[in-house]
């Protein structure tokens, strides 16, 4: 594999003042907090945070060093139908602010799981958390790891370095300065992030003489194939895959993962709370619309001659690297700086996680069974940040030895997540579901969506499936034996196009290979959700639940969305205009024509979560 280019001094200043600046954050915020000495300022930071920071930190915590590197090189090899993300960002952000917001932030829990024991029991509330801690470890080490071991083999960049280098950073401002220094430096890294698209973007535009020429290189490449409606749930990438399956996952991630309701609850009032989650919403499109544009930047650079079929990158998630390091290594420090984006997104995702970790920890298995005063609870706190963030860095290691099973873990962390998110509707949405029901559906529902995730990367699905679109390296001008002019604007009188799925012996394939194991990835996560539901509600009906009593304050009520208050209150005007509800002076509602149907649109603002 060749080096398109390698980091200069400039480079590591700007990669090391991303650093700098991120410990700096922790370090203000400890010295700041300083006379504070309770848990709940540590893990909760003090539940006086506004909403423009946390939508950052939001949209920060699951934008990882992947979305960074592998969403472009995923519209680079298969279409920008990913730019459908978009729509399913919006049903996730207002189902989180309808359904979750409420019940979580009215109970004022620290820990997510908490509200698996007030609902149902004990032993629901530990599973939950297990499953958490274990896929939380498992995950922040490959977020670590993956991007390091990219950007090493292309940049040069040394492996072992950066991974310690940003570990040890991470956990330092997160065990000095808790969830304020999460949240704040979030917002920076986000800045980082979006400052390193730009300058691939913009640098991209100008090679290639504007937008234009990028969106029609896209085009006849087949590269602008989002309006897929294809019904198949055998294939990758369409229209239903993306919209339906991504709602699931993103609403797994935003409705009920202990680092994103964290944050939330963490807000000073239900209003701060709802709108980070729209002002999110808005960071959201921004990322995935410059990591797809990237993407097609990608493409049109490349149209002629692909790195990846040339052998010249060993894996996808080096196609951006090279990229930077092909069009900006004249420009000193914005290679550093893209890196220093990739990095930030492992920064903020790994700190997110480190936190949450934390907060489930000191709330569901330290607490219940010891009492301590907040003091020693916020030394704990601190001490279970930097021990698990030394648990991700030897994560980070051992991801190294494990090849393969990479992406079998991260789709694990997806599958997880359908269950558990089965867990949480049933008791917020069904009143009459119980514990046994609960129980029982969570383990139904992760024992199916594992089934169906594990054997998915045994059987690969079959190549028509998972097929990327074409690619050339027929316009590749080999200057020596050792470099490449990426950017040869040379055509070949007749074009060689090459897939990049080797061939596959289907023999001996099971049946359930080509079917069951072939669903789209993106349904992992709906099928753990409906199968952990469907069974929950079952054996809650055939055990009784329609007899239990649930306190009101435990489960969705209508006056808790904005939406019911919203049609309350222009039902009532639209009566009042018509004459069929007459407002007294004293406040009493005298109904014109006597008609008792209208006697139900009492208006009572104050009760609802939205200010009257």
């Amino acid at each position: 594999m060749s080096v398109v280019g390698s980091f200069v001094a400039g480079d590591y200043v700007v990669f090391a003042l991303m650093l700098v600046i991120s410990a700096a954050v922790g370090v203000y915020y400890a010295w700041t907090d300083r006379g504070r000495g309770s848990a709940g300022d540590f893990l909760m930071g003090g539940r006086s945070l506004t909403a423009v920071p946390v939508s950052l930190s939001l949209m920060a915590s699951f934008t990882s060093a992947i979305t960074v590197l592998s969403n472009p090189a995923e519209v680079y090899r298969y279409g920008a139908s990913f730019l459908l993300f978009g729509l399913s960002y919006i049903i996730v952000v207002l189902v989180t602010s309808e359904v979750f917001v409420p019940v979580f932030y009215r109970l004022a829990i620290t820990s997510t799981y908490e509200y698996l024991e007030l609902r149902f029991n004990r032993a629901t509330r530990l599973l939950g958390t297990l499953l958490f801690i274990i896929q939380t470890v498992l995950y922040t080490g490959i977020v670590i790891y993956t991007p390091a071991l990219a950007l090493n083999q292309v940049t040069g960049m040394d492996l072992w370095g950066a991974v310690f280098s940003t570990g040890v950073v991470c956990t330092f401002y997160c065990t000095m300065g808790g969830l304020k220094a999460v949240v704040w430096t979030d917002v920076f890294q986000v800045g980082i992030m979006l400052a390193g698209f730009l300058s691939v973007i913009i640098r991209s535009v100008v090679l290639q003489g504007g937008v234009l020429p990028i969106i029609s290189d896209s085009h006849h490449g087949g590269r602008l194939n989002i309006w897929d409606f294809d019904m198949n749930p055998l294939r990758r990438h369409t229209f239903w895959t993306i919209t339906v399956g991504g709602t699931f996952i993103w609403v797994s991630v935003y409705g009920i993962n202990q680092a994103q309701v964290q944050r939330y609850i963490a807000c000073k009032s239900i209003t701060h709370a709802r709108m980070s989650l729209y002002l999110n919403l808005l960071g959201l499109w921004s990322i995935l619309l410059c990591s797809v544009f990237a993407g097609l930047c990608l493409y049109s650079v490349y149209k002629n001659c692909d790195p990846w079929t040339a052998g010249l990158v060993s894996a996808p998630d080096q196609l951006m690297p090279y990229l930077v390091m092909d069009i900006l290594r004249d420009y000193p420090g914005l290679p550093g700086l893209f890196v220093a984006a990739a990095y930030s997104g492992s920064l903020s995702t790994v700190s997110s996680s480190i936190n949450a970790l934390a907060a489930v920890t000191v709330e569901d298995l330290i607490k219940p069974h010891m009492q301590m005063s907040e003091k020693h609870l916020s030394w704990i706190s601190k001490g279970l940040s930097f021990i698990y963030g030394a648990l991700c860095i030897g994560m980070a290691g051992l991801s190294s030895l494990m090849g393969g099973a990479l992406q079998a873990a991260i789709s694990i962390f997806g599958i997880i997540g359908g269950p558990l998110l089965g867990l949480f509707t049933l008791g917020i949405l069904c009143p009459f579901a119980n514990s046994k029901g609960a129980l029982s559906g969570l383990l139904v529902g992760l024992v199916v969506s594992l089934w169906v995730g594990i054997g998915a990367q045994i059987f690969l699905p079959s190549p028509e499936m998972r097929r990327p679109l074409a690619l050339s390296t027929e316009g590749c001008n080999f200057t020596t034996t050792h470099s490449l002019n990426w950017t040869s604007t040379a055509l070949p009188t007749e074009p060689s196009f090459i897939t990049t799925v080797p061939p596959e012996n289907i023999d001996g394939r099971p049946l359930l290979a080509d079917n069951w194991y072939s669903l789209s990835y993106l349904y992992f996560s709906p099928i753990g959700t409906i199968t952990a539901i469907s069974v929950g509600l079952l054996v809650s009906l055939l055990s009784g639940g329609l007899k239990q009593k649930v306190e009101s304050r435990l489960t969705l009520k209508k006056e808790d969305m904005i939406s019911y208050c919203l049609f309350k209150f222009v039902k009532e005007r639209v009566m009042r205009r018509t004459g069929k509800l007459d407002l007294t002076k004293d406040g009493e509602k005298k109904f014109g024509n006597n008609n008792p149907a209208f006697c139900d649109v009492e208006l009572d603002l104050t009760k609802c979560s939205v200010p009257p």
